[in-house]
This record gives C-alpha cells, structure tokens and sequence, in this order.
C-alpha cells in the first residue's frame, strides 16, 4: 500500500522543524536543550525513511529497496561516524552494527511473532524466502563480526586494510544478490498471494513525479540534519554514557534502536495485520542491509581516514548470536508460527539487553 498522504504532509515540516533545531544550539547552551535536539534527531530519522518509501513506491524494485536500504545506511553510517570523530570507542561501529541485528532478530521478530500469535493463533509465510535470507544473514555476519578474532594480521577482533577491503567487497555481492533473488529472480518467494494482490494495486497508485520530487529534496534535507544533528549530539550522548558508568557498547544499542524506529513500527503493524511474510521481509531484510551495507562503508571510512576500527564481537555475544540464529532456523523451519516463537526471542532479547548492562 503507498504510505499515508497525512503521513507524508506533517513529515514535510519535521525536517524545517530539525534545522531550527539545529541552528538553535548555536545560541541556547543549556544541557537541556539537548532533549529537543533528540527529538529532532529521531524526527528526522522517521521523515527520512518515510520520504524514502516514497521514492522506493515511485521507481519500483529492485530500485526501491536499494534507496530505502541506502537512505537508512546513510543515517546509521551517519551517526556511527560523527562518534567516532568525537572521539568514541573503536568498537562503536561493530557494537551499532551486532545491536542491530539483535534488536531485529530477537526484539522486532519475536514481537510480530508474539502480536500475531496472540491476535490470530498461527500464522503461515512463504518458507522459501526465509531459506534464502537465513544463510546470506549467517555468511555475512560471521565474516564481518566473528572471523575478524581469529586472523593474525593483525591480532584481536580487527582487520587489516586488504582484508576489510576484501570483506566488504564480498558482503556487497551477498547483499546485492540477495536483492536481485528477493526482488527480480525469485520475487515469488517472499510474498504471499494476498501481498501479491496488494502489491499490484499499489504499483498501480504510484506516487507522482512531484511528490517524488518533493521527497527526494526532504530526503536529503532530513539526512543532512541528520548527520549535523549527531555531530552536535556526540559530546553530550558520550558525556551521559561515562556519568551512569554505563558499558560503551551501550552507545550502539541506542544508535540502533534510532535508526531502527521505522522499520520496526512498520513490521509490528504488518504483524497486526496478519500480513507476516512482509513483516519477515522488513525484519530480516533490515538485519541484512545494516551489516550488508553498513560494514562495507565504515570500512571504506576505516581504510580512507585511518580510524582504527574493530569489528569481533565477544564469546558472550558469539554464544548469544548463535543462539539466537539457531532458535530462527528451528522455529521458522515450518512456515508456521505461534506465540511460542516470539516469547523466546523476546526472551533473548531481554537476556542481550541484560548483559550489556551487567556483563
């Protein structure tokens, strides 16, 4: 369905509401006017997937989900880098990057699966598609956050400049043949026929070419303040970590649970609906856009601007990682889900969340 037109006219102010924002720091010092640059950091976030979506519905796919896919990239690269200048941890990126995928595959899938199941008992999806995403989700993640501790040069959880150059080159043609099975070759196994319905009818209320182009300048408008806006944020966020003697990696899960804010309405609602094959497609097709293009970009960064830059999660978070991989490839092995499902990931989630907070 296209997105909400009353939608998309209060998400044309929210980026002249950022930039206001923004230049207004320049002038009002006080620590508390950092709430308000929050709220427009997380106001342009939500303005920029949205205008996003509405380029994607106007060209069609697979061109849509690419620029939805790089406009969210753009945001989560965004925030990671402007920390790092900051002066944040080296590990920021690998900690943004994992909590995403943990808030994705344990907090927003065993939610749409918990939601579901309690409003409709069982619900079914396309098993294909979640046969294709689970391995290239599993390739990529271990190349990019568990093989770099078990290289030698250099040692400990980094890489090298050839081999994150390496890396980075293969994780994009995962992801980009990802793209082109879900949206081109195999498009037929992650959608069900009533999306398949829905799909059509969409394609044809295509946005205009003028709303295109009015979201396309917001689009922009609302990923530069982005970035200004986490730049001005940096010193305070870091500030608030070290004042609650709270673990760095904390840092990340709050990145990640910014940039994840759309995506994660957006699937709960499909869920609700009882539509969970496109709930599935925008959980676990967001795990593979943030590592898939993340990583590969922050590398590019690494490389170009000399940052050092560490990508190995911990045996904590390798053993939970991996369980949590092994509870999806059991629990959607049948094409059908229950509450069941959901409460243990949400279980895992909780188990994640803990840990970062008491390690």
């Amino acid at each position: 369905m296209a997105p909400s037109r009353i939608f998309f006219k209060w998400t044309n102010y929210v980026p002249v509401l950022s930039w206001v924002v923004y230049l207004l720091h320049y002038w009002i010092t006080s620590d508390l006017w950092l709430i308000p640059m929050g709220a427009g950091l997380i106001g342009s976030v939500l303005a920029a997937v949205h205008h996003a979506e509405i380029i994607a519905h106007r060209v069609g796919q697979p061109f849509g989900t690419l620029v939805l896919a790089i406009a969210v990239t753009v945001i989560e690269v965004a925030l990671i880098v402007s920390l790092m200048f900051a002066g944040g941890d080296e590990g920021l990126a690998r900690d943004t990057v994992f909590a995403a995928v943990m808030i994705i595959l344990n907090g927003m899938v065993g939610l749409c699966l918990l939601i579901g199941g309690l409003r409709y008992k069982v619900q079914s999806f396309e098993l294909e598609g979640v046969r294709s995403t689970l391995p290239v989700l599993v390739s990529i993640s271990a190349l990019t956050l568990i093989l770099p501790n078990y290289t030698v040069s250099p040692p400990g959880p980094e890489y090298n400049h050839a081999q994150l150059l390496f890396v980075g080159i293969v994780t994009l043609v995962l992801y980009g043949t990802f793209i082109v099975v879900q949206n081109i070759r195999n498009r037929d196994f992650f959608l069900s026929a009533s999306e398949q319905k829905e799909e059509d009818e969409a394609a044809a209320h295509r946005p205009s070419k003028r709303e295109m182009t009015i979201s396309l300048v917001l689009l922009l408008v609302c990923l530069v303040a982005v970035v200004l806006i986490a730049k001005a944020l940096s010193p305070g966020l870091e500030q608030l970590v070290r004042t609650l003697n709270a673990p760095p990696s904390l840092v990340g899960v709050v990145i990640a649970f910014i940039v994840l804010l759309p995506e994660s309405i957006a699937a709960v609602r499909s869920a609700r609906n009882n539509h969970l094959q496109k709930a599935l497609n925008l959980s676990l097709g967001s795990a593979l856009a943030s590592i898939g293009l993340t990583i590969p970009t922050v590398s590019a960064v690494s490389i170009i601007t000399g940052m050092p830059l560490a990508l190995g999660i911990d045996i904590k978070s390798t053993m939970l990682f991996f369980l949590t991989l092994l509870v999806l490839a059991v629990g959607l092995s049948t094409g059908k889900t229950t509450i069941m499902q959901g409460v243990v990931l949400l279980v895992l989630f909780a188990v994640y969340l803990f840990t970062i907070i008491v390690p």
